[in-house]
């Protein structure tokens, strides 16, 4: 293949860019957005909203590379991760570690000034939960990684709730509980099919050292959890019918796909399961936005 035939390199902003995992950090957004809205009986100020959207995202997108620089050899071995700049080598680690810097700093520095030390300190600890805690002592330690790392990932609409009211109340904390009961079932779909790739990699999946069927079981399980959790802001009253009509769909569909993997896997099922755990979160999260905004139209 001469010069002229290959393929050009993305530039430099855009691999940056990749590197934030846009589609990770906008679910993780989403979240936080929804958090900001539930947080008050109208909307909340403007600037407050996209000041408070904005350090989260930075700082999101921050962790997100520094995850990409801590697991290049394990990007590497994966499919669907080894075209990142981290493995190719277009952006040093130096870059990387500055631009992490940079951008998680602007992020804090935006929760500081803007919004309020409670978002921005607990914005820094998911940071720390995530960037650190998880990715570099829990992901090659122990099969119980996305149990336990989970809890960053469930942080957002806490953060989001904080940003509005400057305090945590019952409430976050449910909508922190349904995405950490989540996080189990989404992932493990993703590493029954991945299974092959995670053990090259030397990654203690759950599916790597319990085996498919223990995985599949639990997967089962964490999803029957999942479905408990998810009824929790109907029970305590923080959500009305409308939510808990449109959950019922949500938990349905979920534990359809649920059983049909623990009852005849394969990994065509387990790939749309995977897909639909996303949807299935967005939606949750859209019809709990819409339930807290519907007496305003009533």
């Amino acid at each position: 293949m001469n010069a002229t035939s290959r393929p050009a390199m993305p530039g430099i902003g855009l691999q940056f860019w990749r590197l934030t995992k846009p589609r990770v950090v906008s679910l993780i957004v989403f979240t936080a957005v929804i958090g900001m809205l539930l947080a008050s009986p109208t909307l909340a100020p403007l600037p407050l909203l996209a000041a408070a959207t904005l350090g989260i995202a930075l700082v999101a997108g921050a962790a997100a590379a520094f995850n990409c620089l801590v697991e290049q050899k394990i990007d590497a071995a994966m499919a669907r991760t080894r075209g990142r700049p981290t493995v190719t080598g277009t952006i040093s680690s130096a870059q990387i570690l500055l631009f992490s810097g940079a951008v998680g700093g602007l992020g804090l520095a935006i929760l500081w000034h803007a919004v309020n030390p409670l978002t921005m300190w607990l914005t820094l600890a998911t940071f720390v939960g995530y960037a650190v805690i998880y990715t570099v002592v829990l992901k090659p330690a122990t099969p119980q990684n996305i149990v336990i790392g989970g809890a960053s990932g469930a942080m957002p609409p806490v953060l989001g709730w904080a940003a509005v009211t400057g305090a945590v109340t019952y409430q976050p904390l449910l909508l922190f509980l349904i995405i950490f009961a989540w996080t189990p079932p989404h992932f493990w779909a993703l590493a029954l099919y991945r299974r092959d790739e995670y053990a090259r990699a030397g990654v203690p999946m759950l599916p790597v050292t319990h085996g498919e069927a223990f995985t599949r079981l639990h997967l089962l399980l964490y999803t029957l959890i999942l479905v408990a959790a998810t009824l929790l802001p109907f029970a305590t009253r923080m959500a009305g019918w409308f939510y808990l009509g449109a959950v019922a769909v949500l938990d349905a569909v979920f534990v359809f796909y649920a059983v049909a993997i623990w009852r005849r896997y394969s990994d065509a099922l387990a790939k749309r399961t995977f897909a639909y755990s996303i949807y299935f979160l967005s939606m949750l999260f859209a019809a709990l936005m819409v339930d807290h905004y519907l007496p305003l139209f009533a």
